[in-house]
């Protein structure tokens, strides 16, 4: 699958996109068709599965919802969230309750351009790394500084994700 890597800044326009441009950090807009896992994702922007970022929206309490960031390569810890957050009950909205909240699908949710500003919480893996995260859109990615990730929102770093275990076939 061949993506298409926008060096004009007017070729590809999500909220995501532009949220990024407005926020005046370096970005690459990654173009792609639709795709059905984390590694043809992965593939299609040139990267490698730890560099694609997912992101996750978690409940705290009714209307109380939160950004997780997880390199590709690991596992979304409940645990670690939880003690983080200091809470012992956590979910994932289901699809509906997650677009309202991000104005964006699952597959193409981001904090960037999000309908509610939401707090973040970053797995400390994203520190000192270039990644791509959700564009806003199906096939679209942004590829950014961990760091200016963090830092545009005021992100929480902490260890949140533990080593993917793979099962041989």
């Amino acid at each position: 699958m061949d993506a298409d890597r926008d060096t004009a800044a007017d070729q590809v326009s999500t909220p995501a996109v532009e949220a990024a441009r407005a926020a005046g950090i370096e970005h690459t807009v990654t173009r792609h068709g639709r795709v059905s896992s984390l590694e043809e994702a992965a593939a299609a922007r040139g990267i490698e599965p730890r560099d694609l970022i997912k992101t996750l929206v978690v409940r705290r309490a009714e209307d109380d919802h939160v950004f997780v960031l997880v390199p590709g390569d690991r596992t979304f810890s409940w645990a670690k969230v939880r003690a983080l957050l200091g809470t012992n009950r956590i979910s994932m909205p289901d699809a509906d309750a997650a677009k309202a909240v991000t104005g964006y699908e699952r597959g193409t949710i981001t904090p960037f351009g999000s309908a509610t500003a939401l707090p973040v919480i970053a797995d400390s893996h994203l520190v000192g790394r270039t990644v791509s995260l959700g564009g806003g859109g199906h096939g679209v990615g942004l590829t950014v500084s961990g760091d200016d990730v963090i830092r545009l929102f005021d992100a929480t770093v902490a260890d949140i994700s533990d080593e993917e275990v793979r099962r041989a076939r």
